[in-house]
């Protein structure tokens, strides 16, 4: 049985399909010595590699959590100097579940699970995300009621949201979308300056307890749950995710 090159480089835990797909579009990866393209399919017996090395089937199930700090990037890619897995240096090979801008903190998921990330990832889970934010000036209600009913970034006008100030220029925000920069563009847009992004809670996950810079494997009760949580979800849909 076949399946597509993407999905066969995320089932052996070495990246996720969208950072797979990333791969073929820059010539890292080839079939029994071919350069792969998007689209290729992979057969039992099939030689897989990427940067000439040929992955291996992983091998238990790894979940863990990170509480990301500024300065580290959400990718794969041991070219990018700052990227997250020379950051956390672990053991065999996991990818971020998402993304967090360099310059944002707190909490992401890592694992080498390609099912639980796509089905993380989807758009129609409405997965929440939870952030406290600072900006460079203070806000106001105007500037709260604009970001609960949806700023036109990106050529779209963002979801509905929760928002709740919480200080001259501090804010807390629910998301359920996960477009690129969604909450520094958001801002943006209404003339202010993000200094500081911190996501406090992803689903029923919190970030307490957990230092910056630090991480810990989720628990047996945590994997039951999040396997609960995304139990309905589609394994193939694409979406932008968890981003912010």
């Amino acid at each position: 049985m076949d399946t597509s090159l993407n999905k066969y480089i995320s089932d052996t835990g070495f990246c996720s399909r969208r950072e797979a797909d990333r791969y073929i579009e820059e010539c890292r990866v080839t079939i029994n010595g071919k350069d792969a393209h998007k689209g290729n399919r992979v057969k039992e017996g099939d030689l897989v590699q990427v940067d000439g090395e040929p992955l291996k089937k992983k091998k238990q199930a790894v979940y863990i959590m990170l509480n990301k700090p500024k300065g580290v990037t959400c990718t794969t890619d041991q070219k990018d100097k700052t990227n997250i897995i020379d950051f956390i240096s672990y053991k065999t090979r996991i990818f971020p579940i998402g993304r967090l801008d360099k310059l944002s903190e707190g909490l992401i998921f890592l694992t080498n699970d390609g099912d639980i990330v796509n089905k993380i990832l989807r758009a129609g889970n409405a997965h929440e995300k939870e952030y406290v934010v600072t900006t460079e000036k203070p806000i106001d209600s105007i500037f709260v009621n604009n970001m609960r009913n949806g700023v036109r970034i990106m050529g779209t006008v963002t979801n509905k949201c929760f928002v709740k100030q919480e200080g001259d220029n501090r804010f807390r925000i629910i998301l359920t979308q996960g477009l690129n920069r969604q909450i520094r563009r958001m801002c943006e847009t209404l003339g202010y300056r993000v200094t500081s992004l911190k996501r406090i809670r992803i689903m029923n996950f919190t970030v307490s307890g957990l230092q910056p810079g630090k991480w810990r494997y989720f628990t047996p009760q945590e994997i039951s749950s999040i396997n609960e949580l995304v139990k309905h979800s589609s394994k193939t849909a694409d979406s932008e995710g968890m981003g912010e």
